[in-house]
């Protein structure tokens, strides 16, 4: 690297350095947080365009994907999470001038995923089809369910490359390509997903096999671009001939990306449970569930991508010794956070019904024993508006678990997300399940309102004693 390039790079780098502490702090807010929250929606579509189409094929279809969403979710888990250690380690070489040991995070970065991606094909070609047969024993939906799972994990080899292409293009600074990869990929995923689905023109007819190919081929398409942008970036250069394991880069990376992967996957654990819980109730609960999470993702997506973004923030201005700004990020965020989640909450209030029938099947089903949509009116009209009144706390709860993180106890933020997730949800939800299962729905805001108790507590304790100590 010349003279001139090291001066740019280090008046990148200042000027980095001046907005987190100069910028006027609702702006900063803004300017961080918007790139993060509109890609985590485009992620979110994703997932709610699958539903969408496959739904509208038949009920049962729509069951197979609540049914596999655990793994999928887990899937993503163990992507991100891995994705945060390549990231903080890349940024740090970088951020050191070391461009030999960058392109070496870089390579063993792709590495890495391509072991995960041989992990997921081994679940998907031997342990679908047992997975599934955990909350159901319907041979359509098992059918559907395994065929859905097992494309889907036997070709995610795009999206693990895919993850590695957006990590290191975020590492350098780059924002824009993230999201030009994510957004061509769901702008295939919509094209694909109905002339694959139901066979229209010269596509075959493959039903919910379909959505799992229109996913995995959104997800190539990202891998190629990914792969090219990180190629043309001049600030990490590599070349996989010369790759050589060490072991030190692997465990580095998955020192700080494994606690990531712990956080993320209780997500996993928790729509498992609370799947198993609900077949006991009845198939509508399942279906109901499957929607709410599909719909829900437009409203917290917004918050978390909030929340990504004000982490540093905090830690800038903790590192800086100034109280005033970290306040000040943390009650505009939280103005912010409050009036995304009121505003998801009214919805809710307003039109279950139509949000509901998103996932109402076209035609009625020929199978006698198939769900009817009346069914899953009945039970998820009053499920969508029980759930909502979660919302608003939950808006806090997110925030305020991120703060944590920037406050360097993550411990802090770890006990708090398991109490969201885990250790008052699912036994709240066991309990409603057998003894009051009309109520199942209000153990998400009973679940949320104990937690957020915990942590305001933590907040209150951290704040006095590492912001109000800042002077």
């Amino acid at each position: 690297m010349n003279e001139q390039e090291n001066r740019n790079e280090q008046e990148n780098w200042n000027e980095q350095e001046n907005k987190m502490g100069v910028m006027p702090v609702k702006q900063l807010v803004l300017v961080m947080s918007w790139p993060i929250m509109l890609s985590m929606l485009v992620q979110a579509l994703y997932n709610f365009v699958d539903g969408v189409f496959v739904s509208k094929a038949s009920s049962d279809a729509f069951l197979a994907l609540g049914y596999a969403f655990p793994a999928q979710s887990l899937m993503i888990a163990i992507c991100a999470g891995t994705g945060v250690g390549v990231n903080a380690i890349l940024a740090r070489r970088l951020g050191e001038k070391n461009q030999g040991e960058a392109a070496e995070v870089a390579t063993h970065s792709y590495f890495i995923y391509l072991c995960i991606w041989v992990l997921f094909a081994l679940f998907g070609l031997f342990l679908a089809g047992p997975f599934l047969r955990l909350f159901t024993d319907s041979p359509t939906v098992l059918s559907d369910g395994t065929a859905y799972l097992s494309i889907v994990t036997v070709g995610a080899l795009g999206m693990c490359m895919q993850f590695s292409a957006e990590r290191i293009l975020q590492a350098t600074g780059n924002s824009i390509g993230p999201m030009i990869i994510q957004g061509t990929g769901a702008l295939f995923n919509i094209v694909f997903d109905p002339l694959l689905i139901f066979g229209i023109g010269p596509f075959p007819k493959m039903g919910v096999a379909g959505a799992a190919v229109a996913t995995i081929g959104g997800q190539w398409l990202g891998m190629v671009l990914g792969f090219f942008m990180v190629k043309r970036s001049k600030e990490v250069v590599f070349h996989f001939r010369d790759f050589r394991l060490k072991g030190q880069i692997v465990g580095s990376i998955f020192r700080i990306g494994l606690p990531s992967i712990a956080m993320q996957s209780l997500t996993t654990v928790m729509v498992f449970g609370m799947n198993r819980l609900l077949g006991m109730i009845s198939s509508a609960h399942v279906f109901v569930l499957t929607a709410y999470f599909k719909i829900q993702s437009f409203v917290f997506m917004p918050v978390f991508g909030l929340n990504n973004g004000v982490i540093p923030i905090v830690s800038y201005n903790y590192g800086a010794r100034e109280p005033g700004r970290i306040r000040e990020a943390v009650r505009f965020s939280l103005k912010l956070s409050l009036v995304i989640m009121c505003a998801g909450m009214l919805l809710f209030w307003a039109i279950p019904g139509p949000l509901l029938s998103l996932f109402e099947a076209t035609e009625p089903s020929a199978d006698p024993s198939a769900l009817a949509f009346s069914q899953v009116l009945a039970v998820g009209v009053p499920a969508l508006r029980a759930i909502s009144l979660s919302f608003p706390l939950a808006a806090i709860g997110i925030i305020l678990i991120g703060v944590f993180q920037s406050l360097g106890a993550p411990i802090l933020s770890l006990i708090c997300a398991l109490a969201r997730t885990l250790v008052v949800l699912l036994p709240v939800a066991a309990l409603f399940t057998f003894v009051y299962p009309a109520g199942f729905w209000y153990s998400f805001p009973i679940a949320e309102g104990l937690s957020l108790v915990l942590t305001i507590v933590f907040y209150r304790t951290i704040a006095k004693a590492r912001v109000a100590a800042l002077g």
